[in-house]
Parts: structure tokens; C-alpha cells; sequence
């Protein structure tokens, strides 16, 4: 039995046991990855390698921006700090047809820059708007579709933890992540506002306009505006002047998220609890994801699977395009059927190799990853963030999905800008020393 078919079959163990048996996502590879390479290898090797790979990943210093980011993200949930944020965005643009909507993926956005989490910016956006945009009039399917799209920038707007891991698994730098995903994370942001006015003037009845605030409620609403902004700031803005190193910047970013709950009264000791105890659930999680993912990528290397797919494509007549196309379908169809971070840790040890092959720079393309893997949280049949959203909103969930469907085109032509202009999406990063 030859290498590549015992990993073929494993591959559809996976997808298999993913979609279908709903064992643990963490799990199932690390079980997978190590019976696959007991089985090429024997068991003895398997066994040291489990033990080396489980060591490294929970004794990996490199991992502490993992919980740093994450407790940055939780203080700024349980302390309130997303709420002024919409309320800011809301009372300066919600006056126009469809301008509760475009505060919405605003808030979403800004709150995505301090949080980097789809499903948290889902459990707080659709708390905090769907109510809102309810107030005034919008249609409740039309409302909770923005707030669940609006949901995945968080994996491309830094600090994203999406891009954390990404870095963790390829080497490549955290802070050229985070500024790559600057240009991509606003073009999409910009994308989705387009669309939202583009809905208002074709079907009025879905975003009816808001009252015009004072000038006076509007100035009463800066220091939330203020606070997200200060956060940024500080983060990415001193990652990309070189001040902080990443684990610096989630140290100082969770610092002052916890300090400005506790001057604004919005965290007490209870919030404090509540965001340590997330914290640590999520970083759990991820790290689980992690030590899976590399016994899997282990295994998926003896196989010699991304070295075959190499040469395969190297010798084919199709063009390098046509086959990056071919892999972003991959992605893009996985993601409909997987977690994004689940989907690119398991996938990129097969793939990576395949793309360097071609001659693609490696950072580009994490980068294009990351808007593609995240159309996943919004698309049938499994769409975290859809799920999140359809549930608080109290909303179907296969008519939501139908009409996420009208901000496809925006995820679309964000890709194709990335492809036909990757010098653009590399200019800020190449910045970054």
C-alpha cells in the first residue's frame, strides 16, 4: 500500500469525521495524523514524534500572543467598550437610508480590530444592533445578514488571531501579517457599506432611515470612538513603527482594554472572571487545534503528498493561475464545510509547499487565505457566524444564508482585486522591517 493512498485515505477519514461524525476538530487530527504515521513509520517513531510535537506547541513561547490577544479581545467584550463603539458610528452616520446598517459593519469592523474573533464580534454585534437596527424599522432578515457578515472581518482586520496561527505555522512574520491585513480587511469593509447602500435605494422598505442625532449626542458619543481608535493605535501602531514585538503589543493591548473597562466602570471583578475564564476556553481550544494540526502535518509530510502535488503541477500543462484557482476553490469550498482556522491548519501543510512551488509569494497568499477561508463563517453548512447570528436574531437560518448571498460579490471582487494587484496588498507589509 503506497504512502500517498494510506493519506488519501486519511484525508477522507478527516473530512468524513469532520462533516459527518462531529468529533472534536483538535482531536480527530492529532488521532488521524498519529495512525497514519504509525502505519508508514511505525509505532515506536509515531510515538516520539507525538511526544515532540505535543511538547512544542504547549511549551512554545511564541504561542503567549495567542492568550494576550484573546484577553484583549474578552475585556473589551464584557467591558462594555463595543457598545459605545456602535453607539459612536451609529449617532454619525444612522441618519441616511441604510445607515444604521453601514454603523453596524463599522462597529463590526472597529470591534473586529480589538477583538479578532467572528463568533464574539457575532454574540456582541447581534446583541447590540439587531435591536437597534429592529428600532428603526429594518427588515429583520436584511439586519441580521449584515451583522453576520460584518462578523468575519475580524479574521482579516488585525490583530486577527486567524493571523496569529497563520504566522505560528508558516514562519512568517506576525506584524507583516497583521499591516497585510489592513488594505484587504477596509476594501472589504468598504465593499459590504457599498452593498448595504446599493440594498437601501433598490428595497427602501429594508433599511429605512434614522433620526438625525444632535450635535451635542453625537460629541457625547466620541470617547467610545476614541477608545477603539487608542486600542488600534497602539497595537498595530506599534507593531508597524517596530515599538512593540507582537507578544509586546497583546500584552500592552490587554492592559489598556483592561484599564479603560475599569475607568469607564464597565468591568468590575465579575467582568474580570468572565474574560479570564473565555480567554483561557478559547486559547485552549486553539492550542488543541495547534498540536493537532502539526502531528497531522507530520504525517502528511512522510507521505509525501505536498512534494507529489508539486511536481505533479510543475509538470501539468496547466499555467501556475489555473492552479492556484484550482486551490483556492479548495479553500473556499472547505470553508463552507469547516471552521477557517481549522480548515488552514490542516490544510496549508499540503498546499504551502504546492504554492512556493509555483513561484507565489507565500505572504500574499496567507493573506488571500484569509479572506477566503472566512466566507466560510457565512455559508451553508456550517457558517459559525450565521448560526451565531440567526440564533439571536431569532431569524431562519437557511433564508439568512439565502441572503447573505447578495454580499457575495463583495467577498469576490476583494479576491480579485488581491489577485490581479498583489503588489498593492504587499506594499504595506513590505514597509514593515
Amino acid at each position: 500500500m503506497s504512502a500517498a493512498f494510506v493519506a488519501c485515505a486519511v484525508i477522507l477519514l478527516l473530512t468524513a469525521g469532520v462533516l459527518f461524525i462531529r468529533i472534536p476538530v483538535g482531536l480527530l487530527p492529532a488521532v488521524l495524523g498519529f495512525a497514519g504515521y504509525a502505519f508508514l513509520d511505525g509505532f515506536d517513531n509515531a510515538r516520539t514524534m507525538l511526544g515532540n510535537e505535543v511538547w512544542a506547541t504547549f511549551s512554545s513561547t511564541g504561542l503567549t500572543v495567542i492568550p494576550l490577544f484573546v484577553l484583549m479581545g474578552q475585556a473589551t467584550f464584557h467591558s462594555g467598550l463595543c457598545s459605545r463603539l456602535y453607539a459612536a458610528v451609529a449617532a454619525w452616520t444612522g441618519h441616511r437610508r441604510g445607515g444604521i446598517a453601514s454603523a453596524t459593519l463599522l462597529a463590526c469592523g472597529g470591534f473586529s480590530a480589538i477583538c479578532g474573533s467572528n463568533t464574539a464580534t457575532a454574540a456582541t454585534m447581534s446583541v447590540v444592533a439587531l435591536p437597534e437596527m429592529k428600532k428603526y424599522g429594518y427588515e429583520p432578515i436584511f439586519a441580521a445578514s449584515t451583522v453576520a457578515v460584518g462578523t468575519t472581518l475580524g479574521a482579516i482586520i488585525p490583530p486577527s488571531v486567524v493571523a496569529i496561527v497563520l504566522s505560528v505555522q508558516t514562519g512568517l512574520s506576525t506584524r507583516k501579517l497583521f499591516v497585510g491585513g489592513i488594505l484587504p480587511g477596509l476594501a472589504l469593509l468598504a465593499l459590504f457599506v457599498l452593498t448595504v447602500i446599493l440594498c437601501a435605494r433598490f428595497k427602501p422598505g429594508w433599511a429605512p432611515a434614522g433620526g438625525r442625532r444632535s450635535n451635542a449626542e453625537r460629541l457625547g458619543t466620541l470617547p467610545g470612538l476614541l477608545e477603539a481608535g487608542l486600542l488600534f493605535s497602539l497595537v498595530v501602531g506599534g507593531m508597524a513603527a517596530g515599538l512593540f514585538t507582537p507578544t509586546e503589543a497583546g500584552a500592552a493591548g490587554s492592559a489598556l482594554a483592561v484599564i479603560l473597562g475599569f475607568a469607564r466602570r464597565g468591568l468590575g471583578l465579575k467582568g474580570c472572571i468572565a474574560a479570564v475564564r473565555d480567554t483561557m476556553h478559547v486559547s485552549a481550544m486553539i492550542f488543541l487545534l495547534l498540536a493537532g494540526a502539526n502531528i497531522f502535518g507530520k504525517f502528511i509530510v512522510i507521505s509525501r503528498v505536498p512534494f507529489t502535488l508539486s511536481e505533479s503541477a510543475v509538470f501539468s500543462a496547466l499555467p501556475a493561475p489555473a492552479v492556484l484557482l484550482l486551490v483556492l476553490a479548495v479553500f473556499l469550498v472547505g470553508g463552507m464545510f469547516m471552521d477557517a482556522l481549522a480548515l488552514l491548519l490542516i490544510t496549508l501543510p499540503v498546499f504551502s509547499p504546492l504554492i512556493a512551488g509555483l513561484g507565489y509569494d507565500p505572504l500574499w497568499f496567507c493573506l488571500v487565505l484569509m479572506v477566503v477561508t472566512t466566507m466560510g463563517a457565512v455559508t451553508p453548512p456550517v457558517g459559525a457566524s450565521a448560526f451565531v447570528t440567526a440564533s439571536l436574531g431569532r431569524v431562519p437560518l437557511e433564508v439568512l444564508f439565502r441572503r447573505i448571498l447578495l454580499f457575495m460579490p463583495a467577498f469576490l471582487i476583494c479576491l480579485a482585486l488581491m489577485v490581479l494587484f498583489p503588489d498593492l496588498i504587499l506594499w504595506l507589509p513590505g514597509k514593515v522591517g
